[in-house]
Protein backbone atom coordinates (compact mmCIF):
# COMPACT_ATOMS: atom_id res chain seq x y z
CA UNK A 1 0.00 0.00 0.00
CA UNK A 2 0.83 3.31 -0.43
CA UNK A 3 2.57 5.04 2.19
CA UNK A 4 3.58 8.53 3.58
CA UNK A 5 7.16 10.23 2.92
CA UNK A 6 6.61 13.99 4.28
CA UNK A 7 8.62 16.19 6.22
CA UNK A 8 11.59 14.01 7.57
CA UNK A 9 13.68 16.97 7.28
CA UNK A 10 14.01 20.00 10.01
CA UNK A 11 12.46 22.88 8.27
CA UNK A 12 12.09 26.58 10.24
CA UNK A 13 14.33 24.38 13.01
CA UNK A 14 15.39 26.48 16.51
CA UNK A 15 18.33 25.01 17.82
CA UNK A 16 20.40 25.79 20.84
CA UNK A 17 23.72 28.24 20.20
CA UNK A 18 25.95 28.41 22.69
CA UNK A 19 25.92 28.05 26.57
CA UNK A 20 25.88 24.31 28.60
CA UNK A 21 22.50 23.03 28.35
CA UNK A 22 21.25 20.44 30.26
CA UNK A 23 18.59 18.05 29.46
CA UNK A 24 18.76 15.74 25.70
CA UNK A 25 18.21 18.60 23.42
CA UNK A 26 21.51 20.10 24.17
CA UNK A 27 23.53 18.49 21.20
CA UNK A 28 21.13 20.76 18.74
CA UNK A 29 23.38 22.34 16.17
CA UNK A 30 22.97 26.01 14.72
CA UNK A 31 21.03 25.63 11.50
CA UNK A 32 19.50 27.78 9.48
CA UNK A 33 15.66 28.09 8.54
CA UNK A 34 15.80 25.94 5.82
CA UNK A 35 18.92 23.84 6.57
CA UNK A 36 17.97 19.97 6.41
CA UNK A 37 18.45 18.04 9.45
CA UNK A 38 21.16 15.13 9.47
CA UNK A 39 19.54 12.29 9.68
CA UNK A 40 20.11 9.80 13.15
CA UNK A 41 18.71 6.87 11.14
CA UNK A 42 16.17 6.28 7.91
CA UNK A 43 12.33 6.63 8.60
CA UNK A 44 10.37 4.71 7.41
CA UNK A 45 6.85 5.92 6.18
CA UNK A 46 3.39 5.66 7.37
CA UNK A 47 0.90 3.36 6.30
CA UNK A 48 -2.79 2.04 6.60
CA UNK A 49 -2.77 -0.22 9.68
CA UNK A 50 -6.18 -2.29 11.10
CA UNK A 51 -7.31 -1.69 14.68
CA UNK A 52 -7.27 -4.61 16.97
CA UNK A 53 -10.30 -3.54 18.56
CA UNK A 54 -12.34 -4.12 15.31
CA UNK A 55 -10.10 -4.49 12.01
CA UNK A 56 -11.24 -0.61 11.24
CA UNK A 57 -8.07 1.83 9.51
CA UNK A 58 -8.00 4.62 11.88
CA UNK A 59 -4.32 5.45 12.07
CA UNK A 60 -1.17 4.96 9.52
CA UNK A 61 1.71 4.21 11.69
CA UNK A 62 5.12 2.73 10.80
CA UNK A 63 5.90 -0.71 9.04
CA UNK A 64 5.51 -3.18 12.17
CA UNK A 65 3.41 -1.15 14.48
CA UNK A 66 0.22 -1.88 15.99
CA UNK A 67 -2.44 -0.47 17.82
CA UNK A 68 -5.93 -1.05 19.54
CA UNK A 69 -8.16 1.74 20.27
CA UNK A 70 -10.96 1.63 23.20
CA UNK A 71 -13.89 4.28 24.95
CA UNK A 72 -14.92 4.83 21.75
CA UNK A 73 -17.90 7.75 22.78
CA UNK A 74 -19.15 7.98 19.16
CA UNK A 75 -21.66 5.00 20.75
CA UNK A 76 -21.95 5.61 24.30
CA UNK A 77 -19.66 3.86 26.88
CA UNK A 78 -20.52 3.42 30.76
CA UNK A 79 -17.84 3.16 32.77
CA UNK A 80 -17.93 0.36 35.78
CA UNK A 81 -18.95 2.83 38.15
CA UNK A 82 -22.19 3.36 36.09
CA UNK A 83 -20.87 6.95 34.77
CA UNK A 84 -21.53 7.40 31.08
CA UNK A 85 -18.44 8.47 29.68
CA UNK A 86 -18.03 11.84 28.43
CA UNK A 87 -15.93 12.70 25.04
CA UNK A 88 -13.22 15.46 24.30
CA UNK A 89 -10.76 13.04 25.98
CA UNK A 90 -7.67 15.40 26.45
CA UNK A 91 -4.09 15.29 28.34
CA UNK A 92 -3.65 12.01 29.82
CA UNK A 93 -0.90 10.46 31.52
CA UNK A 94 0.62 6.70 32.21
CA UNK A 95 1.23 5.14 35.86
CA UNK A 96 2.08 1.65 36.51
CA UNK A 97 -1.27 -0.39 37.69
CA UNK A 98 -1.58 -3.67 39.23
CA UNK A 99 -0.86 -7.17 37.70
CA UNK A 100 2.20 -5.41 35.34
CA UNK A 101 -0.94 -3.32 33.66
CA UNK A 102 -1.12 1.00 33.29
CA UNK A 103 -3.50 3.05 35.16
CA UNK A 104 -4.53 6.09 32.71
CA UNK A 105 -5.81 9.37 34.13
CA UNK A 106 -7.58 10.99 31.70
CA UNK A 107 -8.95 14.61 31.08
CA UNK A 108 -12.57 15.42 29.48
CA UNK A 109 -12.38 19.08 28.23
CA UNK A 110 -15.93 19.58 28.13
CA UNK A 111 -17.81 23.09 28.55
CA UNK A 112 -20.91 24.63 29.79
CA UNK A 113 -22.64 24.63 32.19
CA UNK A 114 -25.35 21.64 32.79
CA UNK A 115 -25.03 18.60 34.82
CA UNK A 116 -21.77 17.28 36.40
CA UNK A 117 -21.24 13.45 35.14
CA UNK A 118 -20.84 10.76 37.66
CA UNK A 119 -22.28 11.30 40.81
CA UNK A 120 -23.31 14.84 41.15
CA UNK A 121 -23.40 14.56 45.02
CA UNK A 122 -19.47 14.46 45.03
CA UNK A 123 -18.79 17.10 42.23
CA UNK A 124 -16.85 20.02 43.00
CA UNK A 125 -19.75 22.20 40.84
CA UNK A 126 -23.08 19.92 39.82
CA UNK A 127 -23.69 21.99 37.12
CA UNK A 128 -20.24 21.56 35.27
CA UNK A 129 -19.97 18.65 32.79
CA UNK A 130 -15.80 18.20 32.75
CA UNK A 131 -13.69 15.80 34.85
CA UNK A 132 -11.34 13.00 34.83
CA UNK A 133 -11.97 9.44 34.03
CA UNK A 134 -9.57 6.61 35.55
CA UNK A 135 -8.61 3.91 33.49
CA UNK A 136 -7.18 0.40 34.20
CA UNK A 137 -5.52 -1.20 30.44
CA UNK A 138 -2.87 -4.13 29.59
CA UNK A 139 0.00 -3.10 27.48
CA UNK A 140 -2.27 -3.69 24.34
CA UNK A 141 -5.13 -1.24 25.45
CA UNK A 142 -7.87 -3.40 26.95
CA UNK A 143 -9.62 -2.29 29.49
CA UNK A 144 -9.82 -3.59 33.13
CA UNK A 145 -11.32 -0.99 34.56
CA UNK A 146 -12.52 2.47 34.71
CA UNK A 147 -14.54 5.06 36.98
CA UNK A 148 -14.61 8.46 37.23
CA UNK A 149 -12.24 10.48 39.71
CA UNK A 150 -12.98 13.94 39.71
CA UNK A 151 -15.95 15.58 38.23
CA UNK A 152 -17.69 18.68 38.35
CA UNK A 153 -14.91 20.56 36.81
CA UNK A 154 -14.92 22.50 33.64
CA UNK A 155 -12.21 22.65 30.40
CA UNK A 156 -9.96 19.93 31.94
CA UNK A 157 -7.75 20.48 28.90
CA UNK A 158 -3.85 19.11 30.12
CA UNK A 159 -2.01 18.84 33.35
CA UNK A 160 0.83 16.74 33.99
CA UNK A 161 1.89 13.81 36.15
CA UNK A 162 3.20 14.31 39.37
CA UNK A 163 6.61 11.67 40.96
CA UNK A 164 5.05 10.77 44.20
CA UNK A 165 1.76 9.66 42.13
CA UNK A 166 -0.91 11.79 41.16
CA UNK A 167 -2.04 13.91 38.28
CA UNK A 168 -2.53 17.49 38.24
CA UNK A 169 -5.61 18.33 36.06
CA UNK A 170 -6.13 21.89 34.29
CA UNK A 171 -9.28 23.85 33.99
CA UNK A 172 -8.81 26.25 31.03
CA UNK A 173 -11.15 28.58 31.88
CA UNK A 174 -12.10 31.08 34.09
CA UNK A 175 -15.77 30.53 34.22
CA UNK A 176 -18.21 30.80 36.73
CA UNK A 177 -21.32 32.27 38.88
CA UNK A 178 -19.04 35.46 38.98
CA UNK A 179 -17.93 35.75 35.19
CA UNK A 180 -20.12 36.68 31.96
CA UNK A 181 -20.00 34.26 29.04
CA UNK A 182 -17.08 32.90 27.56
CA UNK A 183 -16.48 32.60 23.76
CA UNK A 184 -19.55 30.49 23.75
CA UNK A 185 -21.77 33.20 24.41
CA UNK A 186 -23.31 31.06 26.99
CA UNK A 187 -24.51 32.36 30.46
CA UNK A 188 -22.47 31.42 33.53
CA UNK A 189 -25.24 31.68 35.71
CA UNK A 190 -25.69 28.18 36.34
CA UNK A 191 -22.49 27.47 37.65
CA UNK A 192 -22.66 27.07 41.56
CA UNK A 193 -18.55 27.56 41.68
CA UNK A 194 -15.69 29.34 40.02
CA UNK A 195 -13.30 27.93 37.51
CA UNK A 196 -10.16 28.06 36.25
CA UNK A 197 -7.71 26.08 38.59
CA UNK A 198 -5.91 23.19 38.86
CA UNK A 199 -7.11 19.89 41.15
CA UNK A 200 -4.53 16.93 42.09
CA UNK A 201 -5.90 13.61 40.96
CA UNK A 202 -4.44 10.63 43.07
CA UNK A 203 -3.48 7.44 41.14
CA UNK A 204 -5.65 5.14 43.57
CA UNK A 205 -9.13 6.22 43.93
CA UNK A 206 -10.81 9.64 43.53
CA UNK A 207 -9.79 13.38 43.97
CA UNK A 208 -10.28 15.39 46.99
CA UNK A 209 -12.17 18.04 44.65
CA UNK A 210 -10.50 21.52 46.04
CA UNK A 211 -8.68 23.54 43.57
CA UNK A 212 -5.43 24.61 44.32
CA UNK A 213 -6.35 28.27 43.88
CA UNK A 214 -2.40 29.35 44.90
CA UNK A 215 -1.49 27.76 41.59
CA UNK A 216 -3.96 31.10 39.77
CA UNK A 217 -7.16 31.01 38.41
CA UNK A 218 -6.84 31.58 34.83
CA UNK A 219 -6.88 28.96 31.24
CA UNK A 220 -4.55 26.66 32.57
CA UNK A 221 -3.18 24.14 30.06
CA UNK A 222 -0.44 21.80 31.35
CA UNK A 223 1.91 21.48 33.72
CA UNK A 224 5.16 20.44 34.57
CA UNK A 225 6.64 19.38 38.32
CA UNK A 226 10.52 19.88 38.94
CA UNK A 227 11.58 17.36 41.63
CA UNK A 228 14.82 18.69 42.35
CA UNK A 229 13.25 22.61 43.58
CA UNK A 230 9.81 21.66 44.40
CA UNK A 231 8.42 24.41 41.76
CA UNK A 232 5.21 23.51 39.40
CA UNK A 233 5.64 25.27 36.08
CA UNK A 234 2.32 26.21 34.41
CA UNK A 235 1.33 27.03 30.54
CA UNK A 236 -1.15 29.16 29.84
CA UNK A 237 -3.50 29.26 26.36
CA UNK A 238 -5.54 32.55 26.64
CA UNK A 239 -6.90 32.33 22.98
CA UNK A 240 -7.60 35.69 22.40
CA UNK A 241 -5.10 37.46 24.56
CA UNK A 242 -1.33 36.67 24.89
CA UNK A 243 -0.81 34.17 27.09
CA UNK A 244 2.25 33.72 30.33
CA UNK A 245 4.35 31.08 31.37
CA UNK A 246 4.04 30.45 35.38
CA UNK A 247 6.09 28.99 38.22
CA UNK A 248 4.20 28.32 41.54
CA UNK A 249 6.30 26.94 44.21
CA UNK A 250 4.58 25.52 46.94
CA UNK A 251 5.59 26.70 50.59
CA UNK A 252 6.55 23.00 51.65
CA UNK A 253 8.36 20.92 48.71
CA UNK A 254 5.75 18.72 47.68
CA UNK A 255 8.57 15.39 47.27
CA UNK A 256 8.54 15.61 51.00
CA UNK A 257 4.71 15.88 51.52
CA UNK A 258 3.54 13.77 48.79
CA UNK A 259 0.99 16.22 47.62
CA UNK A 260 0.78 19.92 46.30
CA UNK A 261 0.07 22.46 49.02
CA UNK A 262 -2.58 25.82 48.48
CA UNK A 263 -0.11 27.89 50.00
CA UNK A 264 2.55 29.25 48.25
CA UNK A 265 3.84 31.96 45.56
CA UNK A 266 2.52 32.74 41.79
CA UNK A 267 5.12 34.13 39.40
CA UNK A 268 5.31 35.00 35.56
CA UNK A 269 8.36 34.60 33.25
CA UNK A 270 9.96 37.95 32.34
CA UNK A 271 12.89 37.93 29.88
CA UNK A 272 16.05 40.17 31.42
CA UNK A 273 16.67 43.30 30.36
CA UNK A 274 13.53 43.50 27.76
CA UNK A 275 10.21 44.11 29.30
CA UNK A 276 6.84 42.93 27.54
CA UNK A 277 9.06 41.12 24.78
CA UNK A 278 7.11 39.65 21.91
CA UNK A 279 7.98 35.89 22.11
CA UNK A 280 5.30 35.01 19.62
CA UNK A 281 6.90 36.69 17.04
CA UNK A 282 9.06 35.08 14.61
CA UNK A 283 12.70 34.97 16.63
CA UNK A 284 15.82 33.55 15.06
CA UNK A 285 16.25 29.75 15.20
CA UNK A 286 18.64 29.04 18.32
CA UNK A 287 17.34 32.29 20.60
CA UNK A 288 18.26 32.51 24.02
CA UNK A 289 17.00 34.34 26.69
CA UNK A 290 17.93 35.02 30.24
CA UNK A 291 15.27 35.22 32.73
CA UNK A 292 13.47 36.24 36.02
CA UNK A 293 10.49 35.81 37.66
CA UNK A 294 7.50 38.73 38.69
CA UNK A 295 5.28 38.08 41.21
CA UNK A 296 1.72 37.38 40.63
CA UNK A 297 -0.09 39.58 44.23
CA UNK A 298 -4.02 38.19 43.41
CA UNK A 299 -3.08 34.62 41.43
CA UNK A 300 -6.85 33.60 42.60
CA UNK A 301 -9.70 36.94 42.05
CA UNK A 302 -13.28 35.68 42.21
CA UNK A 303 -15.90 39.03 41.86
CA UNK A 304 -18.79 39.57 44.00
CA UNK A 305 -21.79 38.64 42.46
CA UNK A 306 -25.66 37.66 43.43
CA UNK A 307 -26.75 34.14 42.52
CA UNK A 308 -29.03 33.55 39.86
CA UNK A 309 -28.58 37.33 38.28
CA UNK A 310 -25.69 38.16 35.40
CA UNK A 311 -22.12 38.21 36.44
CA UNK A 312 -20.69 41.58 37.66
CA UNK A 313 -17.37 41.08 35.11
CA UNK A 314 -16.66 40.10 31.51
CA UNK A 315 -15.19 36.99 30.51
CA UNK A 316 -12.32 39.27 28.82
CA UNK A 317 -11.71 41.11 32.15
CA UNK A 318 -11.82 37.95 33.82
CA UNK A 319 -9.70 35.84 31.77
CA UNK A 320 -6.82 38.11 31.64
CA UNK A 321 -6.98 39.33 35.01
CA UNK A 322 -3.56 37.23 36.60
CA UNK A 323 -1.63 37.99 33.21
CA UNK A 324 -2.36 41.89 33.91
CA UNK A 325 -0.63 41.60 36.94
CA UNK A 326 3.02 40.07 35.14
CA UNK A 327 2.74 42.33 32.27
CA UNK A 328 2.64 45.57 34.90
CA UNK A 329 6.15 43.99 35.74
CA UNK A 330 7.09 43.16 32.46
CA UNK A 331 6.27 39.32 32.11
CA UNK A 332 6.99 38.29 28.86
CA UNK A 333 3.83 37.30 26.32
CA UNK A 334 3.49 34.07 24.30
CA UNK A 335 0.82 32.97 21.95
CA UNK A 336 -1.03 30.02 23.37
CA UNK A 337 0.87 28.29 25.74
CA UNK A 338 0.05 24.46 25.50
CA UNK A 339 1.49 21.06 26.10
CA UNK A 340 4.50 21.09 28.47
CA UNK A 341 6.56 17.86 29.79
CA UNK A 342 9.53 17.93 32.26
CA UNK A 343 12.74 15.94 31.34
CA UNK A 344 16.29 15.69 33.24
CA UNK A 345 16.28 19.63 34.49
CA UNK A 346 14.28 21.32 31.45
CA UNK A 347 10.87 21.97 30.75
CA UNK A 348 9.50 21.65 27.36
CA UNK A 349 6.48 23.50 25.89
CA UNK A 350 4.22 24.36 23.11
CA UNK A 351 3.23 27.87 21.64
CA UNK A 352 0.51 26.73 19.06
CA UNK A 353 0.29 30.00 17.03
CA UNK A 354 3.67 31.38 18.15
CA UNK A 355 6.56 32.06 15.51
CA UNK A 356 4.55 34.75 13.22
CA UNK A 357 4.59 38.38 12.65
CA UNK A 358 4.72 40.38 15.98
CA UNK A 359 0.95 41.06 17.40
CA UNK A 360 0.85 45.11 18.02
CA UNK A 361 -1.15 44.71 21.45
CA UNK A 362 -2.15 41.84 24.07
CA UNK A 363 -6.10 41.32 22.64
CA UNK A 364 -8.53 40.25 22.22
CA UNK A 365 -8.12 39.19 18.77
CA UNK A 366 -10.62 36.99 17.35
CA UNK A 367 -8.66 34.02 15.68
CA UNK A 368 -6.42 33.65 18.77
CA UNK A 369 -3.20 35.82 19.89
CA UNK A 370 -0.65 34.62 17.15
CA UNK A 371 -0.24 34.78 13.85
CA UNK A 372 2.56 31.56 13.21
CA UNK A 373 2.43 27.50 13.07
CA UNK A 374 4.15 26.82 16.34
CA UNK A 375 7.34 27.27 18.54
CA UNK A 376 8.59 24.59 21.00
CA UNK A 377 10.14 26.13 23.34
CA UNK A 378 12.92 24.48 26.33
CA UNK A 379 13.63 26.43 29.66
CA UNK A 380 16.54 25.28 31.28
CA UNK A 381 16.51 25.32 35.23
CA UNK A 382 19.38 25.61 36.88
CA UNK A 383 20.71 28.04 34.09
CA UNK A 384 17.89 30.07 34.01
CA UNK A 385 17.55 30.37 30.48
CA UNK A 386 14.79 29.99 27.90
CA UNK A 387 15.77 28.74 24.55
CA UNK A 388 13.80 28.61 21.11
CA UNK A 389 14.26 24.80 20.01
CA UNK A 390 12.26 25.01 16.80
CA UNK A 391 9.64 27.56 14.85
CA UNK A 392 7.74 26.24 12.26
CA UNK A 393 8.14 27.70 8.23
CA UNK A 394 4.96 26.64 7.50
CA UNK A 395 1.50 24.73 8.32
CA UNK A 396 3.08 21.75 5.43
CA UNK A 397 5.95 21.20 8.15
CA UNK A 398 4.22 21.81 11.35
CA UNK A 399 0.67 22.94 11.92
CA UNK A 400 -0.45 24.45 15.32
CA UNK A 401 1.88 22.19 17.74
CA UNK A 402 -0.25 21.21 21.17
CA UNK A 403 0.59 18.21 23.91
CA UNK A 404 3.60 17.13 24.24
CA UNK A 405 5.75 14.26 26.04
CA UNK A 406 9.25 13.15 25.72
CA UNK A 407 10.11 9.42 25.40
CA UNK A 408 12.36 7.10 27.25
CA UNK A 409 15.61 8.14 24.51
CA UNK A 410 14.72 11.92 24.83
CA UNK A 411 12.49 12.13 21.45
CA UNK A 412 9.76 15.03 22.04
CA UNK A 413 6.18 13.75 20.66
CA UNK A 414 4.24 16.30 19.55
CA UNK A 415 0.32 15.97 18.96
CA UNK A 416 -0.71 18.65 16.51
CA UNK A 417 -4.39 20.42 16.44
CA UNK A 418 -5.26 22.02 13.22
CA UNK A 419 -7.97 21.78 10.90
CA UNK A 420 -6.57 19.69 8.07
CA UNK A 421 -4.74 16.01 8.53
CA UNK A 422 -3.40 15.84 11.80
CA UNK A 423 -0.19 14.08 12.94
CA UNK A 424 1.99 12.70 16.34
CA UNK A 425 5.25 14.47 15.13
CA UNK A 426 8.71 13.66 16.35
CA UNK A 427 11.67 16.02 17.59
CA UNK A 428 14.66 14.34 17.86
CA UNK A 429 17.96 15.72 20.13
CA UNK A 430 19.50 15.85 16.66
CA UNK A 431 16.71 18.57 15.59
CA UNK A 432 15.34 16.12 13.14
CA UNK A 433 11.47 16.30 12.40
CA UNK A 434 9.17 13.49 11.28
CA UNK A 435 6.10 11.44 11.39
CA UNK A 436 5.00 8.63 14.08
CA UNK A 437 0.88 8.85 13.45
CA UNK A 438 -1.26 10.43 11.03
CA UNK A 439 -5.24 10.31 11.93
CA UNK A 440 -7.25 8.77 9.80
CA UNK A 441 -10.23 8.84 11.44
CA UNK A 442 -14.14 8.00 9.29
CA UNK A 443 -17.47 8.76 11.15
CA UNK A 444 -20.11 5.88 11.22
CA UNK A 445 -21.53 7.99 8.40
CA UNK A 446 -18.69 7.33 6.44
CA UNK A 447 -17.21 11.55 6.73
CA UNK A 448 -13.57 11.83 7.05
CA UNK A 449 -12.43 12.94 10.75
CA UNK A 450 -9.29 13.57 9.46
CA UNK A 451 -8.96 17.14 11.53
CA UNK A 452 -9.87 15.74 14.84
CA UNK A 453 -6.76 16.52 16.72
CA UNK A 454 -4.59 14.52 19.24
CA UNK A 455 -4.48 14.84 22.16
CA UNK A 456 -2.71 13.85 25.21
CA UNK A 457 0.38 11.90 24.47
CA UNK A 458 1.83 9.80 27.23
CA UNK A 459 4.34 6.68 27.37
CA UNK A 460 4.10 4.06 29.74
CA UNK A 461 6.50 3.56 32.43
CA UNK A 462 7.98 1.06 31.01
CA UNK A 463 7.91 2.66 27.67
CA UNK A 464 6.46 -0.14 25.33
CA UNK A 465 3.11 1.60 24.73
CA UNK A 466 2.09 5.21 23.77
CA UNK A 467 -1.44 6.27 24.61
CA UNK A 468 -3.00 9.52 22.62
CA UNK A 469 -6.45 10.45 22.35
CA UNK A 470 -8.56 11.89 19.76
CA UNK A 471 -10.27 15.19 21.80
CA UNK A 472 -13.49 15.72 20.06
CA UNK A 473 -17.12 15.15 21.03
CA UNK A 474 -16.38 11.51 19.71
CA UNK A 475 -13.38 11.29 21.27
CA UNK A 476 -11.42 7.78 22.02
CA UNK A 477 -8.26 6.53 23.23
CA UNK A 478 -5.54 4.59 21.23
CA UNK A 479 -2.53 2.40 22.79
CA UNK A 480 0.20 2.17 20.01
CA UNK A 481 3.33 0.08 20.50
CA UNK A 482 6.19 -1.42 18.08
CA UNK A 483 9.86 -0.97 18.01
CA UNK A 484 10.63 2.32 19.10
CA UNK A 485 14.28 2.39 19.17
CA UNK A 486 14.34 1.74 15.30
CA UNK A 487 12.24 4.95 14.56
CA UNK A 488 14.13 6.80 16.89
CA UNK A 489 11.64 7.47 19.21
Amino acid sequence: MAGIDRRTALRGAAAIIGGTALGPFAGFAARGEAAPAQHDRPRPTLGPVPDHRDGAVRLWLPDGFEYRSFHDTEAPVVLDDGTRLPGRHDGMAAFRGPRGNYTLIRNHEVNGPGPAFGDAAAAYDPMAQGGTTTVEVTRFGEVVRSYTSINGTQMNCSGGPMPWGSWVTCEETVNGPDVGADFTGVSNVPLRQPHGYVFEVPVKGTADREPVTAAGRFAHESVAFDPREGALYLTEDDFGFASGFYRYTPRQHPMRTGRLGNKGRLQMLKVKGRPNVHLEASLRPGSVFPVEWVDIDDPSPVYPYTPGQPAPTTNNDAISHVARQGWARGAAYFSRLEGATYDRGVVYFTSTQGGGPEETGTGPIADGFGNGHGQIWAYHIRERVLRLLYQSSGPDVLDFPDNVTTSPRGTLVVCEDNTNDNYLRGLTPRGELFDIALNRLVSSTGAPRYDDEFAGSTFSPDGHTLFVNIQASRGMTFAIWGDWRRIGV
